[in-house]
């Protein structure tokens, strides 16, 4: 079992993601990024390159400047999405990434150097990241 949020239950995921040919199709096809999800006070790196999920790794506060952009919610909002993928296989309607951004008053998606191009890449490559986070329903996930 990978505890969320830390860089095990990321990696975990990473690895699932990487291994499983049904998440190769996602969005636009190829996706080079560096994002992030922010988790309270936690951050954890997400890279992309190509097809692939090239890194994760847990990362300072600081290190935000660093990443085209990052996904932020409560912990119980991460925590839910994560239940209900493992529940479904999947994110059903109400937990998808779209539709999370979407009912939250200003986004989950930030960033802190505002830079629209970057900013940009969320919206462009959703599908690839919500096939990420849709590889956790293989992870026995525990939460703090």
């Amino acid at each position: 079992m990978a505890k969320f949020p830390s860089e095990a239950w990321f990696e975990e995921v990473r690895k699932v993601y990487n291994g499983d040919d049904r998440y190769r199709g996602g969005g636009a096809g190829a996706c080079n990024c560096r994002a992030a999800a922010k988790v309270g006070e936690d951050a954890y790196l997400i890279v992309f390159e190509g097809a692939e999920c090239a890194q994760t790794r847990r990362i300072g506060g600081d290190e935000l400047a660093d990443v085209d952009f990052y996904l932020e919610m409560p912990a119980e909002r991460w925590k839910a999405m994560i239940q209900d993928i493992a529940e479904h296989g999947r994110a059903s309607l109400h937990y998808t990434l779209n539709t999370l951004d979407l009912d939250s008053d200003d986004g989950i998606s930030r960033s802190v150097h505002g830079d629209q191009y970057r900013e940009d890449l969320f919206f462009r490559y959703n599908q690839t990241f919500q096939y990420f986070f849709d590889a956790s329903a293989e992870v026995s996930s525990t939460f703090t």
